[in-house]
């Protein structure tokens, strides 16, 4: 499987780059699985429907199935953030791409998703693991960039693009987990 990051302020476009790319590879044949780093607390039930009565009644993990979809909720009961080879080891491994969005820390190959109007840094600098930055504003790059400049408007360039670099993200599972 592939793996790779997407990492950026917010308001760079990231989840709309994702949700465009995922598509964009799925007409290339490939099988996508995305994994979202939230930074606040989050729920995908709402309150009265039977999944969240379980959990709020203290079930430590509510699995909900359908003929189509599958959905596992696990509470925690202490806070700890998770590092993205632990979530992505959870994952199904006959998928084609998992498309990481946040975790802009971790030591996966990423693609910076930057916007000059944000008046934010760059990341590459300092990120040895950023291979391209997608951007709307590639005039106002460095000169020197040494990373592949990709349209942040061009999610079919930009998904060909991944497919002709796909050994560049090939995922290894680390030797020691963090």
């Amino acid at each position: 499987m592939k793996v790779v990051g997407f990492a950026g302020y917010s308001g760079s476009g990231k989840t709309t780059l994702v949700e465009q790319l995922i598509p964009a590879l799925k007409l290339r044949g490939q099988r996508v699985s995305v994994v979202k780093h939230a930074h606040h607390s989050f729920d995908i039930d709402h309150p009265g429907k039977d999944t969240w009565r379980h959990r709020e009644a203290g079930a430590f993990e509510v699995l909900a199935a359908s003929p189509r979809r599958l959905v596992l909720m696990r509470e925690l009961e202490t806070v700890a953030e998770h590092s993205v080879h632990d979530l992505l080891a959870q994952l199904r491994a006959d998928v084609d791409w998992v498309l990481v969005e946040g975790f802009k820390q971790s030591d996966l190959p990423k693609v910076e998703v930057w916007r000059q109007t944000n008046a934010k840094p760059l990341r590459f600098p300092d990120d040895r693991h950023v291979l391209a930055i997608a951007t709307d504003s590639p005039e106002a790059l460095p000169p020197a960039t040494p990373c592949t400049v990709l349209d942040l408007n061009g999610a079919d360039d930009i998904a060909a693009w991944l497919v002709d670099n796909a050994l560049s993200f090939e995922y290894r599972t680390p030797l020691f987990l963090p």
